[in-house]
């Protein structure tokens, strides 16, 4: 309730002390680890920037003051690793991309890997994707150097289930939450709900832009020098040629269950892949009972029950699956021609079968479109582009475009190879930004690399990987053993360069030392090119009229020194990219001069642009040299050629989000409350059969009481131990020769009770002299009471009381021999025995220990377990003491003789007394 309380306060009083603030946002980091909605991490995220008063931005520019601020246990696991990440000396201390812009397309697992990889390069980064939730059900396979990738990452602080003993995979929507948030720490900058149209080339002072729907939406500003696809296979990057590869025909059908997590669904065993060439009973047993002829299936347990498998084209013709069959696979696959409902009765019963029955009620996820989540495919059509990367150039402003993922290279979903060559490509596509933003390299150099590098990828298996996967970097050399890092010469890849300056066309040189270690990149000003005829002053009015086209003073401008002189557009400029240092609203009453004079505050303070004159003088510039205040106006323009103006998302009301968990919470605990209850009431049915045996009128008064609470609990116990003995699984994991072993040791020890009371080593339980009705000699086992004399008690002696008071029920002397507990010359070891001998009468003689008796009692038959239960309170009840009190000395007496200290003691005794030290 405090936090919440301060969450109101700052949202309507910026002054909240720093204290508060840093306890709020480690609170939200906290809710933000655990968010598993695209809603709910962004906007816990934007949240947690606006009480910290942070912007994403550059590695270095972000990330140390984010992780200075939020200093809880979870988040230093996770700077941890974060910081051995970027310590690798490709990322130069995150300074190998500076100054470099990246747009990501697409947040997909392999648009995400490729966002982080450049922004622990030190690039600005941002993501634009056009969906705004993660919906995707389907489950991928991990190779053994994804799982180490992701867990560097800080994976498993995110979802502790991750890739936990022999797990190798994990949900598509579980890898894009992890993913996101790491990207969203490291200071990646997303915007959901938006979708990539075209590159727009550079004009008016402007460089590459994209168009994007939203049209008016604040990234159409952004201006980027690397432009990464990843889309999928749908991609919309323009000039990527791709190729098809086409086999015999194969349709896959993907179906995707609701995980309820019960017991049921947790004994079900993972199908890890089963080709009909290895298991051909189990497909033929498939297509007798069903109808359905698989050529392989998978079976992964995940978020949800993920099916994959290949169906053959007449069993999908036989079950009505496919209505008609045409020779086109796009025509004989297309939503025309597939009865909907046949598919998911299709894909339910394969799934039915293969897992054995085991889970009846299966109910198919839900996936974006509200639908089923089944599709089927032709995953025989394959695509791969003809080349990995592009450079464009116009006007002096270079374009990088790369693909990665699907849109570069489908995968043979049968290989689970679709993941780790996306991330692969992702790698690489990050090195070729690094040589990109190296001043050294020529485009053609850098397209050559990115293009031998390109050749290995359809090659990769686990197997031809480098084996030491903690060791991958950027680098491809790294990863790649057998790289040849001039397979693509710079001749080869011209066509790949497209620049309206021939000069960079003869540029071919390449600082081959930056595959080994990055090179220090200073940050320098895009120069001009002579042959521009456009002077600077124009091109920059261009550019602010441009940014600030909604604001009425637009018009007046016409010259670029009356960017200084109008007094209004230097603030409106600030308050349109940072709107938290400039608060219009509060200008009204200000001058020209005052304002200038403000913004030029913010730009030195801020912005680290040096202050080159004051407000006063700006108003006239009279003594400002020319060149000057325009390269004053220039750097402003850069610095925010980098940023995307202001987006105000919808916020995430924080006091009605941690309501809502706390009811989810309370919501979830209930529901294991009932679990609980009718577990309960399951276990306590079959002990209800159990008979119990009443003690009757002679036992005492005492005999008859027991506490329900003890009672229910060892029911509780009893009702675990029955089921657990009929489930099977749950049963402890022996073999039956271990069993066997064990119950003919406890036999030959301990010897059975038969129907009269006598103790024998003979017939197990359930032989013929085994009764399951419970003897009257069990009573007098059970029924410990103290001696009806009592003046002479004795430990031993044991009755009954039953209906009839004259017979009184003796257990007699069990035989000593080699079966016996007792020594090796058949001789009792137990002071007990021969206690009860000397010190009880004929009727009570009783030749065993107490713990015989408790194991005596063990050896019943399971419907006796009541009695043992009735038998047990009742000693512990009126004989633990005197017990304890008997058998200490006995203990310790037993003890000194058996190593013989006794018997020394004595003689050293007798020695000293008698005066026979001398013998």
């Amino acid at each position: 309730m405090f936090l919440q309380t301060n969450f109101v306060r700052l949202t309507m009083n910026p002054t909240i002390s720093e204290h508060e603030a840093a306890s709020l946002a480690a609170e939200m980091f906290d809710h933000f680890c655990a968010a598993t909605t695209m809603r709910q991490i962004l906007g816990l995220y934007r949240n947690m920037c606006d009480i910290l008063n942070l912007r994403p931005g550059p590695l270095n520019e972000f990330y140390p003051k984010f992780k200075a601020k939020i200093r809880n246990w979870k988040a230093q696991a996770l700077w941890k690793k974060f910081d051995a990440r970027a310590s690798h000396r490709v990322y130069n201390k995150g300074t190998a991309a500076s100054g470099t812009r990246v747009l990501v397309i697409g947040a997909g697992p392999c648009g995400l890997r490729s966002a982080i990889e450049a922004q622990l390069l030190g690039a600005k980064v941002v993501v634009v994707e056009k969906r705004d939730r993660i919906s995707r059900n389907n489950v991928l396979h991990l190779w053994p150097f994804l799982i180490t990738d992701l867990k560097a990452l800080g994976a498993k602080k995110f979802y502790g289930k991750f890739c936990a003993g022999s797990i190798d995979h994990i949900s598509i929507r579980q890898l894009q939450c992890i993913l996101l948030k790491v990207a969203l720490l490291l200071g990646v900058e997303v915007h959901e709900g938006l979708s990539f149209v075209r590159e727009i080339e550079p004009k008016d002072g402007c460089g590459w832009r994209a168009a994007v729907t939203p049209e008016d939406h604040a990234v159409s500003h952004y201006e980027f020098d690397v432009l990464i696809g990843a889309d999928g296979k749908r991609n919309t990057l323009e000039g990527f040629k791709r190729k098809e590869f086409r086999g015999k025909l194969a349709i896959a059908i993907t179906a995707n269950f609701i995980n309820k997590k019960t017991e049921a669904e947790a004994k079900v065993e993972e199908i890890s892949g089963v080709a009909f060439i290895f298991n051909q009973s189990f497909f033929k047993e498939l297509y007798q009972t069903t109808g359905i002829d698989l050529e392989n299936i998978v079976y992964y347990k995940d978020e949800t029950h993920y099916f994959v498998m290949t169906a053959k084209k007449h069993s999908l013709l036989d079950k009505g699956v496919i209505i008609q069959d045409y020779g086109d696979p796009a025509e004989l696959l297309s939503s025309a021609n597939v009865d909907t409902s046949k598919l998911l009765d299709y894909a339910r019963e394969a799934a039915n079968f293969s897992t054995k029955y085991q889970m009846p009620n299966l109910e198919f996820a839900v996936n974006h479109y509200g639908k089923p989540d089944v599709a089927m495919f032709d995953f025989t059509s394959m695509f791969a582009a003809d080349n990995s990367c592009k450079i464009t150039v116009r006007k002096n402003y270079r374009l990088l475009s790369c693909l990665v993922g699907d849109s570069l290279l489908e995968p043979f979903w049968p290989t689970g190879s679709g993941c780790a060559r996306g991330f692969l490509s992702s790698m690489d596509a990050a090195y070729a930004i690094k040589l990109f933003s190296n001043s050294k390299n020529s485009a053609l150099g850098v397209i050559a690399q990115r293009e031998s590098i390109y050749r290995l990828l359809a090659q990769t298996t686990p197997e031809n990987l480098h084996r030491d996967i903690g060791a991958y970097t950027l680098d491809p050399s790294t990863r790649y053993p057998n790289l040849n890092k001039s397979s693509v010469n710079m001749i080869q890849v011209k066509h790949l360069l497209d620049t309206d300056d021939p000069a960079l066309l003869d540029q071919m040189f390449l600082d081959t030392n930056a595959l080994a270690a990055g090179p220090e990149v200073t940050v320098t000003k895009r120069k001009r090119r002579t042959n521009d005829t456009i002077p600077l002053g124009t091109v920059l009015l261009r550019w602010v009229k441009s940014q600030l086209k909604g604001n009425d003073f637009v018009q007046e401008l016409s010259e670029a020194s009356q960017c200084f002189t109008n007094g209004r557009v230097l603030c409106t400029l600030i308050n349109r990219y940072r709107p938290d240092l400039v608060n219009l609203d509060e200008l009204d009453g200000c001058g020209p001069d005052e304002c200038n004079e403000l913004a030029i505050s913010i730009f030195e303070d801020h912005l680290a642009i040096p202050r080159i004159m004051s407000g006063q003088e700006s108003l006239t510039l009279a003594g400002v040299d020319s060149k000057l205040w325009l390269n004053y106006l220039e750097q402003i323009c850069e610095v925010f050629r980098g940023e995307i103006p202001h987006v105000k998302h919808p916020k995430l009301d924080y006091a009605e989000f941690k309501q809502k968990q706390q009811i989810d919470s309370m919501e979830e605990f209930a529901k294991l409350r009932r679990f609980a209850a009718m577990k309960a009431a399951a276990a306590a049915a079959p002990a209800a059969a159990i008979p119990m045996i009443v003690p009757g009128p002679g036992a005492g008064a005492g005999a008859g009481r027991k506490s329900s609470n003890y009672h229910e609990e060892e029911r509780m116990k009893r009702s675990r131990r029955v089921l657990g003995a009929e489930s099977g699984p749950m049963a402890s994991p022996q073999t039956d020769t271990t069993k066997r072993a064990k119950k003919r040791r406890s036999y030959e020890k301990f010897g059975n009770i038969d129907e009269n009371g006598n103790i024998s080593p003979g017939s197990p339980p359930g032989s013929d002299t085994d009764s399951t009705d419970i003897p009257e000699s069990l009573a007098a086992i059970v029924s410990l009471t103290p001696t009806t004399n009592p003046t002479t008690p004795s430990l031993c002696s044991i009755t009954t009381s039953t209906s009839d008071p004259t017979p009184t029920s003796t257990v007699p002397q069990r035989p000593v021999g080699p079966t016996s507990s007792g020594g090796k010359d058949g001789t009792s070891t137990t002071a007990l025995d021969s206690t009860c001998d000397s010190g009880t009468t004929n009727n009570s003689n009783i030749n065993t220990s107490t713990g015989r008796m408790k194991k005596m009692m063990m050896m019943m038959n399971p419907q006796s377990h009541s009695t043992q239960n009735h038998g047990q309170h009742i000693f512990h009840q009126y004989s633990s003491l005197s017990i304890a009190l008997l058998l200490i000395p006995l203990g310790v007496f037993l003890y000194y003789t058996s190593v013989g200290a006794l018997e020394r003691l004595v003689d050293s005794y007798l020695v000293t007394l008698l005066g026979l030290d001398d013998y």
